[in-house]
């Protein structure tokens, strides 16, 4: 993304279970997820439509602001996958969310200097990568909420490849290319809920904060979900992710931020 923050677009949300109920005046609201003896898997592909806030340096030069909209990174977009997942029996569980987004941005600058057309291109290409896999205990649950602890550990991966050329009078006169980025692990606590409304209409939500890798991650989204039957549900939210980094002259203090559409599929 020029672009260089990357990272987002896409996010997600629900991954709690199905409310079963049919009927939401005559009978009560089912438990919003069994003590089942089994393991249930919750998968959650998902939209996440964020803009991209903050500071990005590279190369050891001073950070410059980044102000994207979810539009202007659609633009520079090749290709961006997103999903959150659980695994859970009981009391426990385990929870993940994977996003990967690549981008790719061209600029071309024209101007004519002495009578001289001078030309500069450049380009960067970017691809980011943040996963989170946490562990889960179940401190409530009853038929209208859970409230699940979580504890564990997010993986960020940002790379930059960045090159330019000038030329003058169609003749080259300089070039340059480069890579920059980095890949850090920051330590990550934090609760998400579910809360049946009736049979059918459910909130969720979570908050995460950690760092270690970096001077500061966190992690909070809202939604609310519609259960279709006890097997699909969709969710709609917002959700904002930020994080602090900075290491050998990159820099990388940014907050995602935007709707989030998700589909939940429950086995």
């Amino acid at each position: 993304m020029a672009r260089l923050g990357c990272l987002v677009i896409l996010t997600s949300l629900s991954v709690a279970s199905p409310a079963l109920a049919a009927d939401v005046v005559q009978e009560p609201l089912a438990p919003v997820e069994p003590q089942e003896s089994g393991w249930t898997l919750t998968v959650a592909p998902y939209l996440w439509m964020a803009g991209l806030d903050g500071d990005v340096g590279v190369f050891g030069r001073g950070p410059v602001p980044v102000d994207q909209r979810f539009g202007d990174i659609l633009d520079d977009l090749e290709f961006s996958g997103m999903v959150v997942g659980e695994l859970h029996n009981g009391t426990w569980g385990v929870f993940a969310d994977v996003i990967y987004v690549k981008t790719s941005a061209d600029s071309e600058i024209t101007r004519t200097i002495g009578g001289v057309p001078v030309e500069l291109n450049a380009s960067l290409d970017t691809e980011s990568l943040t996963a989170t896999l946490m562990g889960e205990y179940r401190v409530l649950s009853n038929e209208r909420a859970t409230v699940d602890l979580m504890a564990g550990a997010r993986i960020w991966s940002v790379d930059n490849d960045i090159s330019a050329s000038l030329a003058a009078g169609g003749a080259p006169v300089a070039a340059f290319s480069g890579n920059d980025g980095d890949t850090w692990v920051d330590a990550i606590v934090g609760a998400k809920t579910r809360v049946n409304l009736d049979a059918k209409w459910y909130l969720n939500g979570w908050g995460m904060i950690g760092g270690g890798g970096s001077n500061v991650t966190w992690d909070v989204l809202a939604g609310i979900g519609y259960q279709w039957n006890d097997r699909l549900s969709t969710t709609f939210g917002y959700r904002a992710l930020g994080v602090d980094y900075e290491e050998d002259g990159f820099v990388y203090d940014v907050v995602q931020h935007g709707p989030v559409l998700g589909l939940v599929f429950r086995f």
